[in-house]
């Protein structure tokens, strides 16, 4: 079994990678991690081009789900987005905050940090910024966003109750998050837990539905709710790479499903430090 830091360094290096690649060929594979398939469709993430904000240069079709469109940002507010990329979700965070707010972006891949950076430079935006960091222990201090959103990014990262803990660091009391994520109901295949590839891809690194809605409770956020959730089908000539047929129509009959939720939480007004040190 890898470690958490081998794993970081596939993801690393994969999205480096992707980087590097046109917005069709992420939005035919699984979270762009190269397991294209030939059903050209979007495997994962919706349709941003209706949203104010948008902007195809810093879409690369990587994400499962709209969290911006549920953030509820309001003229003025400080946003941070988790795992950036190339910025498209900070873009249209920046057309909900305005002129008056600001908006940071975190990502660990140089590469992603980047092709983020001269993105907002050519739009001349100078109140969004991408800083390079872990979101397990994030570049930016206590207390000092509004609102945190982010894009099918968690499920990639070893350690999620530590990033839970540190969204619930920088959020100012009364603040929240609206993060967009993918989840298991039932337990993948041996051949899909186990390939770093779908790790990569956002499938095998997720964890159980109620395991994730039970970290956000755990840290002290309230009000969780679910604003939206989806079910995530990957094409059979993706699943053949890792699956045998018995174990794919075994897949396709059982219980097991993968889901995209985008889940909503507040950190309570009252809230200064992390649950427990008080």
């Amino acid at each position: 079994m890898p470690t958490d830091e081998q794993m970081k360094d596939l993801v690393r290096q994969k999205y480096s990678e992707i980087a590097l690649q046109d917005k069709s060929t992420n939005a035919a594979s699984c979270c762009g991690s190269g397991c294209c398939s030939t059903e050209v469709y979007n495997i994962m993430s919706d349709d941003y081009s209706a949203l104010e904000g948008y902007n195809p240069d810093a879409d690369l079709a990587l994400g499962c789900g709209l969290p911006t469109q549920f953030a509820k940002i309001k003229k003025g507010d400080t946003v941070i987005d988790l795992g950036s990329g190339a910025g498209n979700d900070c873009f249209i965070a920046r057309h909900e905050t305005g002129e008056t707010g600001k908006v940071i972006g975190i990502d660990f891949t140089p590469a992603m940090i980047e092709k983020a950076r001269a993105n907002a430079e050519k739009l001349q935006y100078n109140n969004v910024e991408f800083r390079q960091g872990d979101i397990e222990k994030m570049p930016v201090t206590a207390n000092v966003a509004d609102v945190v959103v982010s894009n099918c990014v968690l499920n990639l990262v070893p350690n999620k109750n530590a990033v839970m803990q540190e969204i619930f660091r920088v959020l100012k009391p009364g603040g929240h998050f609206s993060i967009s994520d993918v989840v298991l109901i039932g337990q993948l295949p041996a051949g899909l837990q186990q390939a770093a590839e779908m790790y990569a891809g956002c499938v095998s690194g997720a964890i159980q539905r109620e395991e994730y809605l039970g970290l956000i409770a755990q840290n002290g956020f309230q009000n969780i709710s679910i604003q939206k959730e989806k079910p995530i089908i990957i094409p059979d000539d993706i699943l053949a790479n890792y699956l045998d047929e018995t174990a794919l129509a075994a897949f396709r009959t059982e219980d097991t499903g993968i889901y995209s939720i985008t889940v909503y939480a507040e950190k309570p007004a009252a809230a200064c430090c992390p649950p427990g040190c008080c």
